[in-house]
C-alpha cells in the first residue's frame, strides 16, 4: 500500500490523540494556528512533507510515519540492518588491531 492511499487526516489525528496532545498544543509545537491543525485533521488542507515529519516527531510517531511513507518492508529491513551495525563495527575494529 503506498503512502498516497492512506487517509492522512485520520493518521494525523490518531498520532496527536495517542500522544495526548491537544490541537492547541500541536499548533504551538508546529508554530502554526490551531485552525491549521484542525484543517489538516479534517482533510480540508493538505499537509506538506516537512510538517508531516515534524508532526510525527512531536507525537513520537516517527516509526509509524516511516512505515507509512516507505512501507513496512523497508522499515523492517532497516531495523534488521541496525542490529548488524554493532557486530560489523566491532569485527572491523578487531580486524584493525
Amino acid at each position: 500500500m503506498s503512502a498516497l492511499s492512506f487517509d492522512f487526516k485520520k493518521i494525523l489525528k490518531k498520532f496527536r490523540e495517542n500522544a495526548k496532545i491537544t490541537q492547541e498544543e500541536m499548533a504551538d509545537e508546529l508554530n502554526i494556528t490551531q485552525s491549521h491543525v484542525s484543517k489538516y485533521e479534517r482533510g480540508r488542507k493538505v499537509i506538506d512533507l516537512e510538517t508531516f515529519i515534524r508532526w510525527a516527531q512531536v507525537t513520537n510517531s516517527e516509526v509509524q510515519a516511516a512505515a507509512i511513507l516507505f512501507g513496512t518492508d523497508v522499515c523492517a529491513q532497516a531495523a534488521q540492518l541496525m542490529t548488524l551495525v554493532p557486530a560489523f563495527t566491532g569485527g572491523l575494529f578487531n580486524w584493525m588491531l
